[in-house]
């Protein structure tokens, strides 16, 4: 393949990028049939993950459910017992991997009546679809980012802007380009026929800036150890065996609790790994949603590959 051939233009890819699109998809539309008040967050989260391992898949990294405040990397640790409440604004993000090939999607439910927030979910998805509409070979990402911008700002909500749509590609769940909720006049970077992209814009009624808060469950293996001291030899087999995707906790199930958190320091203090703790806005009663589909560029537009149709 050469250096200006992308991964998607490749039939059997292709084919790989869809398997994965159609799995998250309905991985997606179950984790969203079982979010209710009462239900355990992280019994839904594991539902989810079940049914993609069913499908003969891997997960592109820890399935995510995030509320209210918190936008997005709210993973329940394997003793999270939080559970749903009336009126939360609940995200759920899901990544799925087929042969490495990544599809990333995300949806908002609202449990609740008020016309404000189920306004809010709409403004989120209005800025995704002005995306899609926009997509194609030879169109600047800023181009995009205008589109998202203009249609969440329409429905009197704020666009976050510090967090960004991104490609996906084999074994990689970000990579370039990223694809803001907001237009820099700075970005020249040109989408081409080929490319892999998961655009999520987010609507949120605050500021529209979030920061890192709380206890991370996501993890990505950056670069192997040079020594091996501190690092338990079956916890790092598991980790390796992600091939570079994000892993969490929940991941190295089984294995004992010391030696999973001795090896997750070490990696940390040596540089080895990256963390990804919960992002929120420092306002609590600020609300954000969330919609996220991954697509392929064509010439004339996008393939949708995590939606029906």
């Amino acid at each position: 393949m050469s250096a200006t051939t992308y991964p998607a233009l490749e039939s059997e890819a292709r084919e790989k990028f869809r398997e994965a699109g159609r799995i998250a998809r309905e991985a997606r539309e179950l984790g969203v049939s079982l979010i209710q008040p009462g239900a355990s967050l992280r019994a839904v989260i594991e539902e989810v993950e079940a049914f993609i391992i069913s499908q003969g898949a891997g997960m592109a990294f820890p399935a995510q459910t995030s509320r209210n405040h918190c936008a997005a990397h709210y993973c329940p640790g394997p003793r999270d017992e939080t559970v749903y409440e009336p009126e939360d604004v609940v995200k759920i993000d899901i990544g799925v991997e087929v042969d490495g090939y990544v599809a990333d999607n995300a949806q908002t439910v609202y449990l609740g009546e008020k016309p404000h927030y189920h306004k809010m979910i709409e403004a989120s998805a209005a800025g995704l679809a002005a995306a899609i509409d926009t997509v194609a070979d030879g169109v600047e990402v800023r181009e995009v980012s205008a589109a998202i911008e203009a249609a969440i700002e329409a429905h009197g909500f704020h666009p976050v802007s510090n967090l960004t749509g991104h490609g996906v590609s084999r074994w990689k769940v970000h990579c370039a380009p990223q694809v803001p909720a907001v237009a820099d006049k700075r970005d020249t970077f040109v989408l081409r026929e080929g490319m892999a992209i998961a655009i999520e814009p987010f609507a949120t009624d605050g500021k529209g800036i979030v920061h890192e808060h709380g206890r991370a469950e996501i993890f990505m293996l950056m670069r192997e150890p040079r020594k091996m001291k501190q690092i338990d030899p079956a916890v790092y087999e598991r980790i390796d065996a992600m091939n570079g995707l994000p892993f969490a906790r929940r991941t190295l199930g089984g294995l004992p609790k010391d030696a999973i958190e001795t090896t997750l320091a070490r990696l940390l203090r040596t540089g080895c790994l990256a963390v990804y703790p919960p992002l929120v806005d420092p306002d609590p009663k600020v609300r954000i949603a969330q919609t996220e589909h991954t697509m392929i560029v064509t010439r004339d537009g996008a393939e949708v590959i995590t939606r029906v149709g």
